[in-house]
């Protein structure tokens, strides 16, 4: 069964319709939309600060969202897929994004709608990535506007994950 954790009195809360892997950790202030998936060996860490997440979005496997102690909360939107291994830390994720396999996202930066950080990008503190676009590289910069294939690559992302819980037990 996952690892749910109250921190300070505060205890993780999960929307209807939420999977977590047997071996996730969600601990303290999380509030969580519907169904949300979290998957192997991901860790949800609200022990410093708030971390919100909209409806309809997966953890993968091995990815790590924190805050920062007084300073930044972690906000992330509807449809958005942070993919295997990657690192969400005290940003803003609006709906919509895939944040690519082994992405790290950090302080203050804010990921609009619709965007795309590909896999093992860096993006740095308080980068602003524009809506519709992918961004690329260490530093993470703009690399090229998304297109209709793209866009429904996030779509089906956000709309399968939750497919491929069902095929699970049960966990929460």
């Amino acid at each position: 069964m996952a690892c749910i954790l109250e921190v300070n009195g505060i205890a993780p809360k999960l929307g209807e319709n939420c999977w977590l892997a047997p071996n996730a950790t969600v601990v303290g202030d999380v509030n969580m939309g519907k169904n949300c998936t979290v998957w192997f060996n991901a860790v949800i860490r609200g022990d410093v600060n708030e971390i919100r997440i909209g409806d309809d979005t997966n953890i993968q496997d091995g990815a790590v969202i924190h805050c920062t102690y007084k300073q930044a909360g972690t906000y992330i939107g509807n449809q958005v897929s942070i993919a295997h291994n990657a690192i969400v830390h005290g940003c803003i994720i609006h709906d919509r994004v895939l944040v690519g396999m082994g992405a790290i996202v950090m302080d203050g930066a804010i990921i609009h709608s619709d965007a795309v950080i590909a896999a093992g990008a860096v993006v740095l503190a308080g980068t602003i990535v524009e809506a519709g676009s992918i961004y690329a590289g260490m530093p993470a910069k703009k690399v090229k506007e998304i297109g209709d294939n793209m866009r429904e690559v996030i779509l089906r992302t956000a709309k399968n994950y939750p497919m491929y819980a069902t095929w699970f037990p049960k966990e929460v």
